[in-house]
């Protein structure tokens, strides 16, 4: 039988896609790399682009477009036998990085390149691809002698694999918790939606009553609603325990052992290429030159956050007792009496929404706000090979009719499915040797709320958001015009830029001719009453502060456990968790409390010593919109300025430079403090000042290089 993953298709063939088609295909492709790698280097003595570089990169595609399907699988209906495969593939792919990365010869045909004639005479895009790929020969090791070659090839195996481990793990964790109820007025406070979802999930799994578990769906619901405080506390306890030495089954999946081996094989790793620690290491391929410039970004914002995070605290603590009589506020309380005060004070709450954000009335608002800004259409393509049910597909074309890119979006919490929402590259933009472009694709995954019974699924104003958000990472990939792989769409895009589309796009969920085109009710189709988007827009800023120092803590914690890492003292996890937390938090969990064990993105994702992207991204996110904000929200000049400079760059510029080219100046820290209700117009700032007193992070930004 033909193997589906060699096979030269527009699309990946997801429905014959088997477990043990994954080795073969992936040991034949390493094989022919090889292969063709040597013949390359062994057939030219003078190398150019196209003798070397751009048939590398049609190696590399092929590759690509075999994994990315099964890697995409692996994460969205993971199985035991998908699972064995993927993990015994991924040592084989981290020696081929590493094996490449280190190869002399090719370090030296580079070399060749750039320091000849022809590279005077590329492209900008081109000469990208070649500085990034320098940089990244000396990040591999490629001068490194042969022992410590040797040993970096072994942590970078060994990383890939802890890596999937630690996704495993709390993969495993969140699928093995359940909570059936059978006694209703357990559930008091829950809304209709949340316990026809329970009662849907019950029938699933073929069992009585109402049974709860720790997709974000349906933990969120008992968090924010349930009157029952001892089922908020239980089912607090086993999300925030997930592999872990705690919980409900401590030890069974626990990550604790995995951190602290990632964390000393990245120091390892830093330390061999000469760097001080991998916070240093991390930033090579970011736009924030060092460390103590990270840090003294996220402290001074802290600074200005901190007093009005207090306030928030303070105000619900004090709510709960004047209007519930109720002291001793715990972690499962704070979300539960948060959602009664912002229905006190605003008369508003998530669920009073949801009628209005129907699937299909977000994805209709969504295409309409995308084609207002861009002149683009987005239309569903039907008969496409998908992984699961619920899955759809679209297209986008121009205004000329031409197709600009096609994404699968999988919108639904379920089962065996990786929690929260991301996008991932299926096939990326080029041109063919005959002038054709390949059309570029993208995964858009979410876990929203599932329809239950005959209704549609209704979202959040929160989900909205996030699809939004996801969308704009999508459309980064999709509306590329650079045809060169190695930085088209995000490739090669910094990582503590890649943020900016995606924060930028959740801006029109907060504008009234936005909501017009996405808010209807999905049963009378009437319009978000204008009163209740006074309301909405009154909360918009509600516990902003706490969720920014929040979110400040994250990335203190992420940039420091990895910039202060000591061999002789360990990971140091929690210490230095509990240190930044006395710095920057307002709210302290319970001991029992294990964040640290299911924090993928740093863990298991791309965000290590760079979580602190989404802080430093949306200062560029707040500031762009607020160009729209001065000159219309569906300008289409602006928006197509923004499209040109930005979404169809890719990774060929520095993002400083594309930034400039858009806003007219280098960004400034204003809109983010004022669209954070942190900072007033009445303040007398204006949003085109070069920066707010020492806040202004312009002088810390260099040229981008890849993520």
């Amino acid at each position: 039988m033909t193997n589906p993953l060699l096979q030269s298709t527009a699309l990946p063939q997801f429905s014959k896609i088997q477990p043990e088609h994954l080795v073969p295909a992936i040991e034949h492709l390493i094989s022919a790399y090889h292969g063709q790698v040597e013949g390359l280097l062994t057939s030219n003595t003078t190398y150019t682009w196209n003798n070397l570089i751009h048939p590398l990169e049609e190696l590399a595609e092929k590759l690509d477009r075999a994994w990315s399907p099964v890697s995409h699988m692996n994460a969205v209906v993971n199985s035991d036998a998908l699972r064995e495969v993927y993990n015994a593939c991924l040592p084989k792919l981290s020696n081929l990085a590493t094996e490449m990365g280190q190869n002399e010869a090719l370090f030296q045909a580079y070399q060749q390149i750039a320091g000849g004639r022809e590279y005077k005479k590329l492209d900008p895009a081109r000469k990208k691809v070649i500085d990034n790929a320098l940089r990244d020969f000396r990040l591999s090791g490629v001068d490194l002698n042969p022992a410590d070659k040797a040993r970096y090839k072994e942590i970078m195996q060994a990383l890939s694999t802890l890596g999937s481990t630690f996704s495993d793990n709390l993969l495993d964790a969140t699928n093995a918790w359940k909570k059936q109820i059978t006694d209703k007025e357990r559930l008091a406070g829950l809304p209709e939606s949340a316990l026809a979802m329970a009662k849907q999930t019950a029938e699933r799994e073929q069992t009585d009553g109402w049974l709860f578990n720790l997709e974000y769906p349906s933990y969120l619901a008992v968090m924010t609603y349930a009157d029952d405080r001892a089922l908020r506390k239980e089912v607090y306890t086993a999300y925030v325990t997930r592999a872990s030495d705690e919980g409900p089954h401590p030890g069974k999946w626990d990550n604790g052992s995995v951190m602290e081996e990632i964390l000393a094989l990245r120091h390892e790793a830093a330390k061999i290429l000469g760097f001080a620690n991998y916070s240093a290491y991390s930033l090579a391929t970011k736009m924030a030159d060092e460390g103590t410039q990270v840090i003294a970004f996220l402290n001074e914002l802290a600074e200005k956050s901190l007093a009005a995070a207090h306030k928030d605290k303070n105000e619900v603590t004090a709510y709960a007792e004047e209007h519930h009589g109720f002291k001793t506020m715990a972690a499962w309380d704070l979300p539960y009496y948060s959602e009664k005060l912002r229905s006190h004070k605003y008369a508003l709450s998530q669920e009073e929404l949801k009628p209005y954000f129907s699937v299909d009335d977000a994805l209709k608002g969504l295409f309409s706000v995308v084609s207002k800004l861009y002149g683009l259409t987005i239309s569903p393509v039907e008969g496409v090979d998908i992984w699961h049910e619920d899955v759809r597909f679209f297209e986008i074309k121009d205004h000329q009719g031409l197709v600009r890119g096609q994404f699968y979006l999988d919108l639904y919490a379920r089962p065996h499915k990786q929690g929260g929402a991301w996008m991932g590259d299926c096939v990326s933009r080029k041109r063919y040797d005959d002038g054709q472009i390949q059309t570029p694709v993208a995964f858009l995954t979410c876990n929203f709320s599932p329809p239950v019974g005959d209704a549609p699924a209704l979202f959040t104003h929160d989900e909205v958001i996030t699809l939004f958000h996801e969308f704009g990472h999508g459309l980064q990939h999709m509306l590329t015009k650079v045809d060169i792989l190695g930085v088209s769409g995000i490739a090669g895009v910094p990582w503590d830029a890649v943020e900016l589309p995606s924060q930028f796009m959740e801006n029109w969920c907060w504008q009234r001719e936005a909501l017009d085109l996405t808010a209807r009710h999905y049963l009378t189709g009437e319009k978000l009453p204008e009163e209740m988007f006074k309301r909405m827009s009154s909360a918009k800023n509600f516990q902003s502060a706490m969720q920014m120092v929040r979110q400040l803590e994250l990335g203190l914690f992420d940039f420091r456990i990895h910039m202060d890492y000591d061999p002789e003292k360990g990971g140091r996890i929690y210490e230095i968790l509990d240190e930044v937390r006395q710095k920057v938090a307002v709210v302290f969990p319970p001991d029992f409390n294990r964040f640290p064990h299911g924090f993928s993105h740093i863990f298991a994702g791309g965000y290590a010593a760079g979580y602190y992207s989404y802080k430093w991204a949306e200062v560029l996110s707040a500031d762009a919109f607020s160009l729209f904000e001065e000159e219309g929200i569906f300008n289409r000049g602006t928006g197509l300025r923004f499209m040109r400079t930005i979404l169809e760059q890719g990774g060929s510029r520095d993002p400083m430079s594309l930034f400039v080219a858009f806003r007219g100046r280098k960004p400034s820290i204003n809109a983010l403090l004022r669209h954070s209700g942190l900072l007033s117009q009445s303040d007398g700032v204006d949003d085109r000042a070069d920066g707010v007193d020492d806040l202004e992070i312009s002088p810390g930004w260099r040229a981008s290089i890849d993520d």
